[in-house]
């Protein structure tokens, strides 16, 4: 009937409105916009929800992907990507953003990505800093006053360490974080910075136990960690070969330990 051929020409054109994210920055409204127009277009494969909010009242945004996604099914694993924790590392916030454009799109016309979605239930997380990327001034190649939250603290320093006491004074972004991941059950991770060319994998701390007075602090997936960090290196264009942005570090297939590039408190 006309009435139902009306019905799929709206929803084709949310679809493609949904579908239409240019290559810029995004700022939080526009961001926030976007992740809305998503939802709105792919109901039945997406879920949008805050788990907090910034200093400055910014809402922390999650958009959760799968074939059940508001809610944890026995057998599908939970999955997430976290983005621009630090405010002026910024790329990871863009890429998260094309990743979902490219999900929901592919999704029943690519048979990886179907199966992907059907069988994992992925969780993205843009930025965890919209105050910092709110007040980094582009262009600036060194660190800029956006890196941190509103408060003057850097984000990937906050957390509760497994190793030593963190005393820092921990963050509204930081406790959402980990409110969130107490509430799922988050099977493996990945945090999105900007500014060197390498996969880093656990631990970035340790003690005797793990082996850090070699130089290198042992987690106990530590092959999966490497074999995870040498697929995502391997399949990128440059990362495997080792070279970085500039000559003064190099990484061995692109990958490193977190402690072996440098120890990191919280």
């Amino acid at each position: 009937s006309s009435a139902s051929f009306q019905n799929v020409v709206a929803v084709l054109c949310l679809a493609s409105v949904a579908a239409a994210l240019d290559f810029k920055y995004h700022h939080s409204e526009e961001l926030e916009a976007y992740l809305k127009r998503v939802h709105a277009a792919y109901p039945s494969i997406t879920h949008l929800h805050s788990i907090g909010r910034s200093v400055e009242g910014r809402d922390l945004w999650v958009l959760v992907l799968g074939r059940f996604p508001t809610h944890h099914k026995i057998g599908i694993p939970e999955f997430k990507y976290v983005a621009n924790m630090h405010g002026d590392e910024t790329v990871g916030r863009e890429i998260l953003l094309h990743l979902i454009d490219f999900l929901v799109t592919s999704y029943r016309r690519d048979p990886v990505i179907t199966r992907l979605l059907n069988n994992t239930r992925i969780h993205i997380m843009p930025t965890m800093n919209p105050d910092g990327f709110e007040a980094t001034k582009v262009p600036d190649c060194y660190y800029t006053r956006g890196r941190y939250n509103k408060n003057g603290e850097d984000l990937n320093r906050n957390f509760p360490d497994a190793f030593e006491m963190n005393n820092v004074s921990v963050q509204p972004e930081t406790q959402a974080v980990m409110n969130w991941i107490k509430t799922e059950t988050f099977v493996l991770s990945a945090n999105l910075h900007g500014g060197a060319l390498v996969a880093s994998y656990t631990f970035d701390n340790g003690n005797k136990v793990t082996g850090s007075l070699q130089g290198y602090s042992r987690s106990p997936d530590d092959d999966v960690f490497i074999h995870l960090a040498k697929t995502y290196s391997f399949n990128h264009a440059s990362m495997y070969k080792g070279t970085g942005c500039d000559n003064r570090q190099t990484f061995p297939d692109g990958i490193t330990n977190g402690y072996s590039w440098y120890q990191l408190e919280g």
